[in-house]
């Protein structure tokens, strides 16, 4: 299905916004996660189905020094 991943059109797998991190090979202790403008908390990601169109923003943390 087409959704929008940080302002990118990508074609990805029906499920779960866990399940799409897992595709995208993301820790999902690692990422932030909005869904159609909406923040989602990691015990919510399960449970937050990806649909056609959805507009996702990751913010991803990067350790460092």
């Amino acid at each position: 299905m087409d959704v929008v991943i940080n302002g990118e059109h990508r074609q990805v797998k029906s499920g779960t916004l866990l399940e799409l991190l897992a595709e995208l090979e993301l820790d999902p202790r690692a990422v932030v996660v909005e869904h159609n403008r909406k923040i989602v908390r990691r015990v919510g990601l399960g449970d937050a189905t990806v649909s056609e169109g959805d507009a996702i923003e990751l913010v991803h943390f990067v350790g460092g020094g």
